[in-house]
């Protein structure tokens, strides 16, 4: 298979890693084009990505280069991992809420966290959509940059641009459930529809038999048992600073599974991420069954470090002299897992269903028209097509109904440098108990990430 993949954002090593991965097993040919702002993360992915190429034996070409522009004519397929401000802005973003008793165990998606990193990013691939269309307007476009909603609305909001939200949270969380109803890896059909990151799995079935009545009566017994807020939050931890990449589930995430069997559908991606979408429900500075949403439960100090530990270890691995462990060119488990699976079922039109964002045109009956949701889409006629829904539930659709319009308001607040429609957003999340905290906390955070918003400064702030 021959492709010409530009990858921004390379210096997310561990994406990198796993794509180049996935390329040199599949055999590709062609071309990999590696972009990162920073030179020191470009030559760090760059470094890394020639030696597992060596190590392949592959004959693929290697660019790389800090300007988009200089290799993106010709590219077949764009692939956006960009986190503007990286891992110290990211802090910044949870952090400075904290100052207002508001806790995040992630801070990427949504609450003040995803609406602060909305600001930086919704521009900054916008930027990146312009040069795409500009020279290499046939190209696959996949974005996989939080939060997911905003950006991609962002992105076709402001440039029209067919861009295509991937994240592997649905897919990981049908192996979870495969794995808590003890049925075999991928025998579970499902259907899961939803904002990113709170996607709800409305239907399932193996062999054509009915598991939703199973999934109940699961719930139904994990809702009675005990919580150990000792162990609630720790699996995962262990499994990020164990350097597997994406953390395993922890055993209970018993928020979820309260609202699989009160709503009657099972929300994804579990706690660390759903718990983020009621903020009112921990209001009480993060109280998590006896812990505290990204302190102690989910800790966002341990997932962060994690990640500076691991780029330290790739910049190692790249500037050494040594070969390379046999288990950087294995399959391994992360974002990019599904990408390459999907451009060639793409290609050859093979029919595969992919979880995938895409604008609602009508595939969600009762969502908000060409809001971009998280639904099944199928391979085919060289693009990812949503498939028809039946409408949810209206309390389903309840949860997603103020998300939606707070993703226009934030995405307007983005484009226009509009502090007012930041305080408006803070205000539509829910985690802010009064409009006096809610500018307070939009100015320290518009203060924290000033050198990543340039369109506030032209505005004056206003």
């Amino acid at each position: 298979m021959k492709e010409k993949v530009v990858l921004v954002g390379a210096g997310s090593a561990m994406f990198t890693r796993g794509l180049v991965a996935d390329i040199i097993r599949q055999k590709w040919e062609g071309e990999i084009a590696l972009v990162d702002v920073s030179s020191d993360a470009l030559g760090i992915a760059e470094g890394l990505t020639r030696k597992m190429l060596q190590a392949g034996k592959s004959q693929i070409r290697l660019t790389a280069s800090t300007d988009r522009r200089e290799v993106l004519k010709g590219a077949t397929a764009v692939i956006t991992t960009i986190g503007v401000g990286g891992r110290r802005a990211w802090e910044q973003d949870v952090f400075v809420p904290r100052k207002f008793g508001i806790y995040q165990p992630v801070g990427d998606s949504v609450m003040p966290g995803g609406t602060s990193r909305a600001l930086r990013m919704i521009p900054a691939l916008v930027d990146i959509a312009k040069d795409v269309h500009d020279l290499a307007p046939d190209a696959l476009f996949f974005n996989y940059s939080n939060p997911m909603s905003p950006v991609c609305r962002g992105v076709r909001k402001a440039t029209g641009a067919n861009i295509i939200g991937l994240c592997h949270g649905v897919f990981h969380v049908g192996h979870y459930l495969e794995d808590v109803l003890e049925l075999e890896r991928n025998s579970l059909n499902y259907t899961a529809v939803g904002m990113n990151h709170l996607t709800w799995f409305v239907e399932m079935s193996v062999g054509g038999k009915d598991m939703m009545p199973a999934l109940m009566a699961e719930a139904k017994r994990r809702t009675k048992k005990h919580v150990d807020a000792e162990k609630l939050g720790k699996r995962f931890e262990e499994a990020g600073t164990s350097g597997r990449g994406d953390a395993v589930p922890t055993e209970d995430n018993p928020f979820s599974w309260r609202l699989c069997l009160l709503f009657g559908a099972f929300p994804a991606v579990l706690d660390r991420h759903v718990a983020e979408f009621f903020p009112w429900m921990f209001s009480a500075k993060g109280a998590y069954y006896g812990g505290t949403l990204g302190v102690d439960g989910y800790s966002i100090e341990a997932v962060i470090a994690n990640g500076d530990r691991i780029f330290d270890e790739m910049r190692k691995t790249a500037h050494s002299k040594k070969p390379l462990n046999d288990d950087f060119l294995k399959s391994t488990s992360g974002e990019h897992e599904q990408v390459t699976d999907i451009i060639r079922n793409i290609r050859s039109g093979a029919g595969t269903v992919y979880s995938a964002n895409l604008p609602n045109r009508g595939q969600a009956p009762n969502l908000p028209y060409d809001a971009v949701i998280e639904c099944p889409a199928i391979a085919s006629g060289g693009a990812l097509k949503a498939i028809q829904q039946k409408p949810l539930k209206p309390a389903i659709a309840g949860t997603l109904a103020s998300r939606f319009q707070w993703v226009e308001t934030v995405v307007e607040a983005a484009l226009e440098g509009s502090r007012d429609k930041f305080v408006q957003a803070l205000i539509l999340d829910g985690s802010v108990t009064s409009v006096e905290i809610a500018e307070k906390l939009a100015d320290d955070l518009l203060a924290a990430q000033a050198e990543y918003l340039p369109q506030f400064k032209r505005n004056g702030g206003k």
